[in-house]
């Protein structure tokens, strides 16, 4: 079952063991065999995106799509569909202004769990939180 959603820095920062994790959403991302975090395909988009760049370390995006990839693991990619479209219609554009964020916004809101993230934006808005 998934629980929440992880914004695209808390997915690098839950893999990469970054101290800027806050406390919860090291709790939120630590969940039990039977629960999942999505991770929204923007997001892996978005790693490739900055790999390319050198922004991310070569080699992050390999170990992202493992940790998606792996049947047994928490991680599961959620695909940006006609439902997350339909849910990014209801996330107010004056309040995330970002495409890639309203996404991810809108595939928590869809899938109806937390978001896990560190945006200012994201976490003034109506948009259910941890951090």
């Amino acid at each position: 079952m998934i629980v929440a959603v992880a914004d695209t820095h808390a997915l690098l920062w839950a893999l990469m063991g970054d101290p800027r994790l806050s406390p919860a959403a090291r709790a939120a991302l630590t969940v039990s065999a039977a629960d999942q975090i999505a991770v929204s395909a923007i997001s892996l988009v978005e790693i490739a995106y900055l790999e390319e760049k050198r922004r991310l370390p070569a080699g992050l995006l390999a170990r992202v799509i493992t940790s998606v990839a792996t049947s047994a693991g928490v991680m599961t990619e959620v695909p940006g569909d006609l439902s997350v479209v339909k849910a990014m219609i209801r996330v107010p554009r004056d309040a995330i202004p970002d495409m890639p964020d309203r996404i991810i916004a809108a595939t928590a809101l869809h899938l109806g769990v937390p978001l896990i993230s560190r945006d200012a934006k994201i976490r003034a808005s109506s948009i259910t939180t941890i951090w």
